[in-house]
């Protein structure tokens, strides 16, 4: 499982130094969002989830929904478990532990592919998602962003009626999946939010994705605040 230590979580971690937060050095994702929540992290998160969101919205909004503190750290355990259900189950998903959520990118290698200007969930494509319905199901406490993004191929308008189509599919199948359709919110962005170099046929091929961020919802976060003030009293 890929740990994301990006450009903007150095800047946020470097925040969090400047106030004397030297735990976070060796901390992992778990041990992070408690620290930074001890420090006002989570208003440097919703910045850096602004900006990253410019770039990435998928990444954009996991940080910038951070809780932090011990609550925090409570959301980040029940996403390393869902996180690795994930990659066990959907051992081509490229599946990436972001602070207290989960960023899942499916591209034309990773079972979630569509075929050249379709956008049509096809019988290969129907299995993976079929899956992680399973998955979303054992773990309903969770809200998930899908995204829909092409390479620079066509014309633009093209891209982003395409990137529509295609996660508008993913999301109708998951919710016929059983999925609650209130779960989801879907964008897209066409050719806008690159990954990769478009110049090469494998870059291409990346940018031709599908991304989902997986956050907690309310009720999960309101649990987590609950258990950490138990949490904190039995320590005090």
């Amino acid at each position: 499982m890929k740990l994301v230590i990006n450009r903007m979580f150095a800047i946020l971690f470097a925040s969090v130094l400047l106030f004397g937060c030297e735990a976070t050095r060796n901390a992992n994702n778990k041990q992070k969002g408690a620290v930074i929540g001890t420090t006002g992290g989570a208003v440097i998160g919703g910045v850096i989830g602004n900006n990253v969101g410019k770039g990435n919205s998928a990444l954009g909004a996991i940080i910038g929904g951070v809780v932090g503190g011990t609550a925090g750290a409570i959301i980040g355990n029940r996403m390393d478990e869902q996180a690795k259900k994930i990659e066990e189950e959907i051992p081509g998903a490229e599946v990436e532990r972001v602070g207290e959520g989960i960023n899942v990118t499916f591209d034309e290698t990773s079972g979630v592919y569509f075929d050249t200007e379709k956008y049509n969930i096809n019988a290969k494509s129907q299995a993976t998602l079929k899956t992680l319905a399973d998955i979303f199901k054992e773990y309903p406490d969770s809200n998930i962003l899908v995204e829909g993004h092409t390479d620079d191929t066509g014309s633009e308008s093209y891209n982003l009626t395409l990137s529509k189509n295609r996660a508008q599919a993913v999301t109708g199948y998951l919710v016929d999946n059983g999925i609650s359709k209130g779960r989801f919110t879907t964008k897209w962005y066409g050719e806008a939010q690159p990954k990769y170099d478009n110049t090469t046929a494998e870059g291409r091929a990346k940018n031709r994705r599908v991304e989902l961020a997986i956050v907690a919802n309310e009720e999960m976060k309101e649990k987590a605040k609950k258990e950490a003030e138990m949490q904190n009293h039995e320590d005090h």
